[in-house]
């Protein structure tokens, strides 16, 4: 991929929860763009009563007895996995944890890695390092999809200082893979605007733009410019066209989220129907209220 970090890369997984017979996810969505996200995943039972009649020893967790489910087949996800009747990320990246340290032995890649299992309270983090010394970090999230579309909730931690364990993220991670494959299948061989956008990360060590600006820029940059333009012999062009567009948003204090109210999204790309009609959102909104962290940005932007 594009991370700035090289070595000390994280290679991310997205684990889409289903729920299981008897169960329902209905999500409680916030407001788009809403930060820190107030999303929530609650749990319904439903009657398998009718689906099931013809197996035999299949319960109802909704008309059955709770002593005869107890005895007679697992506990309920709520009971598992949830608070009230909502979904807890780190319960369920808790009992995650577990089944994989319980079941490393028995998988292949024991045998050629040593696996820690790192702390996370929401995700699964693993360190794998081989015989030689080399090691490979591996984080999985959970996430739960919304109707059929690309966007996602995810387990992920968000930027908020506290985050309730009910409380789910919005990801876009599966939308932006998607768009990133596609237009690899459009550019030539040499295409290097995945390199523009990995030099323009590691400069985030200097300054103070994080790297989801960067990719949204790119982004709205691969969606103009057509990819056959974006060759080694172009590099210098494309990489000034990423400073110029950053700098336009600066000074207008407005970059818009690429997958809301984005008029020109490749068809392949499925998203929900209230980010398709939604009013495009300013990802520099803070820009606008507050005149010292705008000066700021215009610095930074200077020592890049």
């Amino acid at each position: 991929g594009w991370s700035p970090a090289g070595h000390d890369a994280v290679y991310r997984l997205l684990l889409p929860l289903k729920p299981p017979r008897g169960h329902t996810f209905h999500l409680e969505l916030g407001t788009a763009g809403q930060m820190p996200a107030k999303n929530c995943v609650r749990v319904e039972l439903e009657c398998t009563c009718m689906r099931d009649q013809c197996v035999e020893d299949i319960l109802c967790f909704l008309h059955h007895p709770e002593e005869m489910l107890q005895s007679n087949q697992d506990s309920t996800l709520l009971s598992t996995f949830c608070t009230g009747s909502y979904l807890h990320a780190q319960k369920i990246a808790c009992w995650f944890q577990n089944l994989v340290i319980s079941a490393w032995g028995e998988m292949t890649q024991s045998c050629h890695y040593s696996m820690e299992m790192l702390p996370s309270s929401r995700s699964c983090k693993l360190q794998l390092t081989n015989a030689s010394g080399r090691s490979l970090l591996v984080e999985m999230v959970f996430g739960v999809q919304q109707g059929n579309s690309d966007i996602f909730l995810s387990s992920q931690t968000t930027e908020a200082i506290f985050t309730p364990s009910t409380t789910w993220a919005e990801t876009y991670a599966v939308a932006e893979a998607k768009f990133f494959r596609r237009m690899a299948r459009q550019a030539p061989r040499d295409t290097l605007y995945l390199n523009c956008l990995q030099l323009c990360a590691s400069m985030l060590v200097s300054a103070g733009f994080s790297s989801y600006t960067w990719k949204t820029v790119v982004m709205h940059l691969l969606n103009t410019i057509p990819p056959s333009s974006w060759g080694r012999w172009d590099i210098m062009m494309r990489l000034q066209d990423i400073m110029c567009y950053l700098h336009g948003c600066l000074e207008e204090k407005r970059l818009d989220h690429f997958f809301f109210g984005n008029e020109n999204m490749p068809e392949d790309i499925i998203l929900p129907t209230a980010f398709q009609a939604a009013e495009p959102i300013n990802l520099f909104q803070c820009l606008v209220q507050d005149p010292a962290a705008h000066a700021k940005a215009l610095r930074e932007f200077e020592e890049v």
